[in-house]
């Protein structure tokens, strides 16, 4: 599959302009080479896009619901209209394969759908009064939106930020990750094509430092909506408390997947493949974390690592990958690091644990699918996230350990549940700190279902109607129904 990359341009207020930034090259690390070089976005630019998005804004929010609806409505058309193109921009940024861009891209078409019918279908409140007045609870934009998302996932990150966002009236200024700008700039074309007033969206690539905190900082910006590492999170929140700025953070997660000795096999292997392996290992909610019940130890490991090592590690253009590249070099070089240290921890390398030995895949990012064991739960690699392809099996006595095991972590994002057992799923779904469980599947996602993490993994929800709330700010409107002056005020006085 071929192509090109577009000029260098960014989306600066609705205006495809050169970015006054440093440059940011973006990489095909399956085979180490380069797409292309942009200029990002310097501050400049960050307050023009700003100072257009206040301009664009009001007569937005003024249109009726129904009729944002059908920009949107447009939006996701175009998406799918042009959905091999957005397909072969993501995995020449990013190294995913085609196969997984094709869903992404799919599902930020989903999105933009939803959202348009969440906002012409959405009420407002009529209250029950508590004396001689009418209630309602009304529901309005916040104003302008700073949407920052990672490089795992970009058009999906972006569709989830961007449909509510837009859906609920505000204006979007989007920082994409350095490490994937190109397909967030497909996007902007789309969402111009459909008819999206000038200025109200920006797509502004470039560094955390610059970028990132000018629009968290920026008195116009109303809220923050941040996917990315709880590193940065939290700096964030720090520079939000100060403006006393609503934000939401989907950070990182080191997720446990937990087979009881009652389980389907079968399914829990495929579950657990699926949770750690697909994309690569590069997504915060993987189930980097096994525990297996002891009694079923020594029969199910064996079959994991068998089946793991059957995984197609290959290029991503390539129909049978299933274990494409990482996302760049430094990053590959960094998961090998926690291996080492797994191997200096006293933990057992049951397979992989390096790069894989084919000569078509050297000059890529890649690296095997790795199964790691004899370690505690204390161990660095049991507790920090790595972001790659690396899981790390732990045997469990009965309900209670487990529980406790898979608690006994800073992150709180999913986790996973294999067991014929309904009661007990739901028991241990209900006392597992998390924002998702799956029960004898994982990673299965749909946009009208809340999304998000407790403790490091973050704060706030995505997706689903109350994922247009959070977009907008609530107002209660009291009306007098009784036509007199409050009595308090004794007027008039008769005379």
């Amino acid at each position: 599959m071929t192509g090109s990359f577009r000029d260098d341009q960014i989306f600066i207020g609705g205006l495809w302009q050169k970015g006054g930034g440093a440059p940011i090259t973006s990489y095909f690390a399956a085979e180490t080479v380069e797409n292309t070089t942009i200029s990002g976005a310097s501050n400049d630019d960050v307050d023009v896009g700003i100072e257009r998005a206040r301009r664009a804004q009001p007569a937005w929010a003024a249109l009726k619901a129904q009729d944002r609806a059908t920009v949107l409505y447009r939006i996701s058309d175009g998406i799918l209209e042009n959905i091999e193109r957005i397909a072969w921009v993501q995995s020449r940024d990013t190294s995913k394969s085609l196969a997984e861009t094709r869903a992404l891209a799919a599902s930020a078409a989903g999105t933009f759908r939803y959202f348009a019918a969440v906002a012409e279908t959405t009420d407002d409140d009529l209250t029950a009064p508590r004396g001689d007045y009418m209630t309602t609870s009304i529901h309005e934009p916040m104003g302008l939106v700073a949407a920052i998302t990672p490089w795992n996932s970009p058009i999906a990150s972006d569709a989830q930020k961007l449909a509510p966002a837009l859906a609920a009236g505000n204006g979007v200024l989007l920082k994409p990750s350095s490490w994937s700008p190109l397909v967030s700039l497909e996007l902007a074309r789309i969402c111009e094509e459909a008819g999206l007033p000038e200025g109200l969206l920006s797509v502004l690539p470039g560094s955390g430092r610059i970028v990132g905190d000018r629009l968290v900082t920026h008195p116009d910006i109303a809220k923050v909506s941040f996917t990315g590492g709880t590193k940065t999170g939290r700096h964030l929140a720090h520079q939000a408390a100060e403006k006393l700025m609503p934000v939401s953070l989907e950070l990182g997660g080191k997720s446990p997947s937990i087979v009881f000795e009652d389980c389907d096999e079968d399914l829990a292997i495929a579950g657990v493949l699926f949770g750690i392996f697909s994309s690569s290992g590069q997504s915060c909610i993987a189930g980097s974390r096994l525990f297996v019940q002891r009694s079923l130890y020594d029969r199910f490991v064996p079959r994991l690592v068998a089946a793991t090592r059957s995984l197609v590690v290959g290029h991503p253009f390539d129909s049978e990958t299933q274990v494409s590249s990482l996302v760049h070099p430094e990053h590959r070089d960094g998961v090998a690091g926690y291996v080492d240290l797994a191997r200096e921890e006293g933990g057992r390398i049951l397979t992989g644990g390096a790069p894989p030995g084919d000569p078509a895949l050297a000059n890529g990012a890649y690296y095997l699918p790795t199964i790691i064991e004899g370690l505690d739960n204390t161990a660095r690699v049991c507790r920090e996230e790595i972001f790659g392809p690396v899981l790390v099996i732990l045997p469990f006595d009965d309900e209670a350990d487990v529980i406790a095991q898979a608690n006994d972590n800073d992150y709180g994002l999913a986790c996973g549940l294999w067991s014929r057992d309904h009661p007990k799923c739901w028991r241990v779904a209900r006392s597992i700190r998390a924002g998702t469980v799956w029960i004898n599947t994982y990673k299965q996602f749909s946009i009208s279902t809340p999304f998000g993490g407790e403790g490091d993994s973050g704060m706030g929800r995505e997706k689903g109607r109350a994922g247009l709330r959070a977009y907008q700010r609530q107002k209660s409107i009291y009306e007098d129904m009784t036509g007199q002056p409050h009595p308090w005020a004794r007027w008039p006085s008769g005379n």
